[in-house]
């Protein structure tokens, strides 16, 4: 059993040096060179899938997708096209947040079922907009769901709660939610954003990192009970471009992100490494 750091694709726009965004391949250079053992991606257009792969076995990097899905059907054809890649599991942003009750839970119910056709491992995420939306709901369908397998991203709901601090009615919950844990996203929000930004090194200096840090390691011992050997638990650092990561101001005129999204990765890197070290640990004991 060993953690599995993937960097979303996502996290990667925009980067780059002397004006210049650095294509695929240095992207993926550079992720293989800090240690990632994968990418966490969109299913890349046909005509590009070839050299997409070719590029990801040339620098030793697992692949795992995503769907946006409304319908049962709707990832059909993609789980289908991701689980021949080679893709580890596929992550769900289930739409939408106004669909609730015994209509989600069918949709839910459903999707599983059809991600089961093709093996290819599915978790739903916890996200705002989605049929996620909602803490307490997401509860419900955890309950309902016995099958149910979530990529944990709390992020959104400390932000949609305007949680300074964490009650113990919400701690409550995200208990209920750890204990399904599949993936992590991992990002720090705040009562009022969804991505907190910081000086290099300087996460760890946030009081609310160690609440995150705290329930990404509790997710991972959960995972750690059902893990069998040989198998991973991937946990991606998901840093967003603009507008999810905070711009300021310059002295002239052109708004800027105040921290090195690339640098910021590494640190959640470092930080995911940790919370794994600890939760084997606790463990073994």
């Amino acid at each position: 059993m060993r953690l599995l750091v993937q960097q979303a694709m996502w996290s990667m726009e925009g980067l780059g040096e002397n004006g210049r965004e650095w294509s695929l391949e240095e992207k993926l250079e550079r992720i293989s060179a800090a240690g990632y053992g994968g990418v966490y991606d969109n299913m890349p257009e046909p005509e590009r899938e070839k050299e997409y792969f070719r590029l990801l076995d040339r620098y030793s990097l697992s692949f795992a997708t995503q769907a946006f899905p409304g319908r049962r059907g709707d990832i059909s054809e993609l789980a289908a096209r991701a689980k021949h890649a080679g893709a580890l599991y596929m992550n769900a942003q289930v739409m939408d947040s106004f669909v609730v009750g015994d209509d989600a839970l069918r949709l839910l119910d459903g999707l599983m079922e059809e991600a089961a056709v093709s093996s290819l491992p599915f978790f739903v995420e916890t996200h705002r907009g989605r049929i996620t939306q909602d803490l307490l709901r997401t509860v419900e369908y955890v309950n309902a769901l016995p099958s149910l397998r979530l990529t944990i991203d709390l992020s959104h709901y400390v932000l949609s709660g305007e949680m300074q601090e964490p009650g113990a009615e919400a701690e409550q919950a995200f208990a209920k939610l750890l204990e399904r844990t599949s993936c992590i996203h991992g990002r720090i929000s705040n009562s009022q954003q969804i991505q907190v930004p910081w000086e290099k090194d300087g996460v760890t200096k946030l009081p609310i990192t160690n609440h995150f840090v705290r329930w990404w390691t509790t997710g991972m011992k959960h995972r750690l009970q059902d893990l069998q050997p040989g198998e991973v638990f991937p946990f991606v650092t998901e840093l967003g471009p603009p507008p999810y990561a905070i711009t300021v101001e310059n002295a002239t005129g052109v708004y800027t992100e105040p921290l090195n999204r690339w640098e910021a990765s590494l640190i959640m890197k470092k930080l995911a490494e940790e919370c794994w070290e600890k939760a084997t640990g606790e463990e073994k004991k």
